[in-house]
Formats: structure tokens, sequence, C-alpha cells
């Protein structure tokens, strides 16, 4: 008998599978006008007071060096030299004249422990010289109507007066003309020393010289030339500014970044 072979046949499968693909994630930068226009508004602003904050830093590290130098260094003798102000600011000054009494200048705007008051300028006519220089002698009070509620006089004595040479005192803004009157003692908005030495019968020196707190015929003298904010915190003030900066930057581009996400089969 023959033999009967049976051969069984495998088929492999060719049903096609589907592959699904990971979703792809993609962003794309979209900003809107309104949040743009905000920040290039802002962030030059905030930017430039940083800026500005290390700037006034530096400025009082300045300040704090020159009267550091001007102690040190030797008293200028007035009558003998006519020194620049920027060369002469905060060193110490010895003057020998007379006292003018009848052209005196009191500054407005002086305020101590929150009252307003002047600040007074008498001029001092030098010896040997055909000039004056302005010698800050204190601060007084204003009665309610705003006049000096203290006496101004002082002798005209001829006298040696010793002091710190000084630009004058701060009163901010300076809006118009500084007479505010036109009698003497004559109050001033703000010291301009060109017209001062218009409406004296004298030439005067573009500084003054504040009268030492000790001195005698002068008013309440507490200067302090430096501000109790030192650098370091000017240097702190930046560091916020900037920091603000930063995150305005941030959160202008976090939110204006959009994801979209798309997906492939594959067979």
């Amino acid at each position: 008998m023959g033999e009967s072979v049976y051969v069984i046949a495998s088929e492999a499968s060719t049903t096609p599978t589907t592959v699904q693909a990971m979703p792809q994630r993609h962003y794309h930068f979209r900003p809107s006008l309104v949040p743009t226009l905000a920040v290039v508004a802002l962030l030059p602003i905030l930017v430039s007071l940083g800026f500005w904050q290390l700037d006034r830093a530096e400025q009082k590290r300045a300040l704090t060096a020159s009267l550091e130098a001007g102690k040190s260094a030797a008293a200028i003798d007035l009558n003998r030299e006519r020194p620049d102000f920027d060369a002469a600011r905060y060193r110490r000054a010895v003057a020998a004249g007379s006292f003018d009494p009848s052209h005196q200048i009191l500054v407005e705007n002086q305020v101590r422990d929150g009252r307003p008051g002047f600040e007074v300028l008498t001029p001092l006519r030098l010896d040997g010289r055909d000039e004056a220089v302005l010698v800050a002698r204190g601060w007084i009070p204003a009665d309610p109507s705003g006049a000096a509620a203290a006496e101004l006089g002082v002798e005209d004595a001829p006298r040696a007066i010793t002091g710190v040479i000084d630009a004058g005192p701060s009163v901010g803004l300076r809006i118009g003309e500084p007479a505010v009157t036109d009698d003497w003692p004559r109050r001033v908005a703000y010291i301009d020393y060109d017209y001062l030495g218009q409406a004296l019968p004298y030439p005067i020196r573009p500084y003054l010289v504040r009268l030492d707190p000790d001195a005698p015929q002068g008013f309440r003298r507490d200067w302090r030339p430096v501000e109790e904010m030192g650098p370091e915190r000017h240097v702190g003030y930046a560091v916020q500014w900037f920091a603000l900066a930063a995150t305005l930057l941030a959160i202008y581009l976090v939110v204006n970044l959009k994801r979209t996400e798309s997906s492939d089969e594959r067979a």
C-alpha cells in the first residue's frame, strides 16, 4: 500500500495592525497687541529706575568720600584763595570780614521736625577783597503768617568765621523766579548765585559757608550732608526694580506662549 503523506501548511496572518502615535506638542509664541504695548511701555521704565538707583548709590559713595577727604584736608583761607566750587565742596574754610546785616537772605520751604521755616544766609564782606561770601547761619521757624519768627540781627563788627563750603540748602524743583519778595531781608524760593550777584551791591562767591555749630550769632544748625538712606539702600532698590523688570518679561513670555498638540497614525 502506498503511504499517504499529509502536509499541513500554516498560513501567516496578513492582517495589518495600526500603531497609535504619541501626541506631538508644539509651542508657538503669539503675543497679542495690548500686552505687547504694555511691556514695551513699562519695561524701559523699570530698567531705567534700576540704573537710576545705582547712579544714586554711586553719588552717595562719592559724597561720603568727599566729606572724608574734606575733613582731613587743610582749611581753605577764602581771603587768600578763590577756589572752584567742585574742588572746594565739603572742605573746611576760614574767612575774615564783616557781616552785612542789611542784605540778608531767607531761603523758604526749609522744614525741621515737620515745621516750616527759613535758612538764614548773611553776606560776609571779605577783608582785602571787593566781594563777599554767603554764610549759612542756620534755620529759623516761620510763624503762621509765613514771616520769620526770630530776630535776624547780627553785628557788623570784624570777625573770623569757620565752616564748611557747600552749594546751599536743597529746595527741590526750581520753578519760576527765585525772589519771593523785593525788600530786605529778601525771601527766595531757591538759591541762584547769578541772581544774588545782581541783587547785592557787590560780587559774591558762587557757593556758601555753613557756619560751625558752636559759632556765635547763629541759629539752629543740624546740617546733615549725607541722607539717612545710604548707598546700600539704593542698591537694594535697584535690585528690586530689575527683579520687577525680569518678572514682567517672564510673565509676558509665559502668557503669550501657546501650546498645540498633534498626533500621527501609522498603518
